[in-house]
């Protein structure tokens, strides 16, 4: 199997050269790795001394990382940290932005024998932490030769994924790591039917980042002077299908104020959207704050996450198309929240968790949103959700505490 899987790798490479030449996103993902090493020798050059480094795949799990590089910043001040990025995406949101306890962003060498030993070769860190899963093997063969200590957390697994169907290559991997940190006791019971015993339920370091967030929320004066009295839904990271929903629900409800996050922002789906709509539209960066717009549609990356104080109910979209987004952000601010009906439910415990709870609502079509939209309406049913809503998300808090504490006892050990 390790021969299959570097031929594998080989012809991985060639296709993304191949590709590159007609796919403008194959192009970016490799043009951007071209001066990848030259950059790491000379940050690693001007900055000695122990070092974290950190890999996530794209920005979801650099978001589920940010509490732990913050809890080990704050027990380990001069330990520098590095994150590596496999996806373009998640790398290009992330520089945009200071990232005040993060020292080196990066990304990840394609997964070679030879890329990986120079990657630790230069990099030389001192602790390595893998956050949920992209679990490559040469380079964590790599760290584990150097004895480095290495954990993973925020696992999520599923029965069907191929580290649990046979033993073997793949599911070696994983007894690579020296501890792992499960989301929840349904990855914990996996790890532990294959002999894995060295794992524990630390969270969803998630919640510690949208309480967080919700503290510190962004202040938007002229938004709070729009929103005034109105009840106001905030739909975020929407899709056509979810706008398909929502576009006859906000038509049916005029008294409120709606703030709609497009996933993409693309002006032209939201010109047709606006054109569906009875109520009058705005989009933000050609708002005139004196217009008193029923929907305004945000058109700028960076303020979805603070728009949630302003909901009475959110709505985050993705389900019916590529993948439910972030639930917990709304959560956060104790704001009930409303979702497609989701094909694969394994991928996103948290939908299912916040069902149970009482904080989380999923729908499949008009007549469906309809009906908890008007249980939201219910003054008794909706309290009881916005409190379920803080109590979950306050019962889940301490993860990144509890990894960091964990880790600095392993470590100490050693």
């Amino acid at each position: 199997m390790k021969w299959i899987y570097r031929i594998g790798i080989f012809f991985a490479r060639i296709l993304l050269l191949l590709g590159g030449l007609f796919i403008p996103k194959i192009r970016h993902f490799s043009s951007s790795r071209k001066n990848l090493f030259l950059r790491l020798v000379e940050f690693r050059s001007n900055n000695p001394g122990a070092l974290a480094w950190f890999h996530v795949a794209s920005l979801g799990e650099y978001e589920q990382a940010k509490p732990v590089i913050v809890e080990l910043k704050r027990v380990q001040p001069n330990q520098l940290i590095v994150v590596s990025f496999f996806s373009p995406s998640g790398f290009d949101n992330v520089i945009k932005k200071s990232q005040p306890f993060v020292d080196f962003i990066t990304y990840l060498p394609l997964d070679s024998k030879t890329m990986a030993e120079k990657f630790l070769n230069v990099l030389q860190p001192s602790i390595v932490f893998f956050v949920k899963y992209d679990l490559w093997h040469h380079h964590i063969d790599a760290i584990k030769s150097r004895g480095i200590p290495l954990f993973l957390f925020s696992a999520s697994f599923r029965p069907d994924q191929i580290y649990f169907k046979r033993d073997g290559f793949f599911r070696k991997i994983l007894f690579q790591f020296d501890y792992i940190f499960t989301q929840n006791q349904n990855t914990l019971d996996l790890l532990q039917a294959i002999d894995y015993s060295t794992a524990s339920i630390a969270g969803d370091t998630r919640f510690d980042r949208v309480a967080e967030t919700a503290r510190n929320r962004k202040d938007f004066p002229e938004l709070l002077d729009w929103v005034g009295n109105f009840p106001t839904v905030v739909a975020g990271s929407v899709w056509q299908e979810d706008m398909d929903l929502l576009i006859p629900l906000m038509n049916a409800n005029p008294g409120y104020r709606w703030i709609i996050a497009p996933h993409d922002l693309n002006p032209e789906p939201m010109k047709r959207w606006a054109d569906q709509l009875s109520l009058t539209t705005a989009r933000y960066s050609k708002w005139d704050k004196k217009e008193a717009a029923d929907v305004l549609f945000i058109d700028n990356i960076g303020m979805l996450s603070s728009l949630y104080q302003f909901a009475k109910v959110a709505y985050v979209g993705g389900a019916f198309g590529k993948g439910l987004h972030n639930i917990l952000e709304p959560l956060g601010f104790g704001i009930p929240v409303i979702f497609g009906k989701l094909k694969n439910t394994s991928k996103f415990p948290e939908s299912a968790e916040s069902q149970a709870n009482g904080c989380g609502f999923e729908v499949s079509d008009v007549e469906s949103l309809k009906l908890v939209f008007e249980k939201m309406e219910q003054p008794d049913f909706y309290l009881d959700s916005a409190d379920s809503a803080r109590k979950w998300v306050e019962m889940n808090m301490g993860a990144a505490a509890k990894i960091i504490n964990k880790v600095e006892k392993l470590v100490s050990r050693a």
